[in-house]
């Protein structure tokens, strides 16, 4: 099995992880009051938005080739990092 593959699958897992964060948080919204719905939703409009950006990278890595992929790897640790810093600041926001 190649790195890239073995990445790739790495990559799947932590989104997969992050995916069941994001769910936790989306379950914590009924005990916000009223006055605090507005930012939570802002807040999962982010994550949703890097959450996108870095399964598109992720499926450009895809379909790279394998000389080619390490290039693509920086953007998508770049889309991960953001990923991961915004998910961090909601679950701190919203605990």
């Amino acid at each position: 099995m190649s790195t890239k593959d073995e990445y790739i699958r790495k990559m799947h897992s932590r989104l997969d992880q992050l995916n069941s964060e994001i769910d936790r948080l989306v379950a914590r919204k009924d005990q916000l009051q009223e006055a605090g719905h507005s930012e939570f939703n802002k807040q999962m409009e982010e994550l949703r938005h890097r959450r996108e950006d870095a399964m598109e990278k992720l499926k450009q890595l895809q379909g790279a080739s394998e000389s080619a992929w390490g290039d693509i790897k920086s953007g998508i640790e770049m889309a991960w990092e953001a990923l991961a810093q915004a998910t961090e600041s909601a679950r701190s926001r919203f605990k």
